[in-house]
């Protein structure tokens, strides 16, 4: 068995429309503006009220893109753009086990 199979992931998530306005967004997080404030103003998906904290989740319950990505990411560090049929995907894991 994967350890990808046997862990689970506490993510933050914001969703946009296009590739460039997850770019834009990635540069503002990497000059150090806060995850869920950003998420708060430009995310699409309802999450946007949390700060754009999905909660947790393990292997299967997610879109393959935005799992892979998910569990791939170091707790912490935003990943993205990651592109899925929903949009574009900013990735901030904040736990794992």
């Amino acid at each position: 068995m994967s350890i990808l199979m046997t862990k689970s992931v506490r993510a933050s998530h914001i969703l946009v429309g296009s590739e460039k306005d997850a770019q834009k967004i990635m540069s503002r997080l990497e000059k150090g503006e806060d995850f869920a404030a950003l998420a708060k103003r430009f995310s699409k998906c309802p999450s946007k009220a949390k700060g754009g904290d999905l909660g947790w989740f393990g292997p299967g319950q997610m879109v393959k893109e935005f799992e892979d990505a998910a569990f791939a990411a170091p707790r912490g560090s935003p990943v993205g753009p990651v592109r899925t049929q929903f949009g574009y995907h900013i990735i901030l894991v904040t736990d794992q086990k």
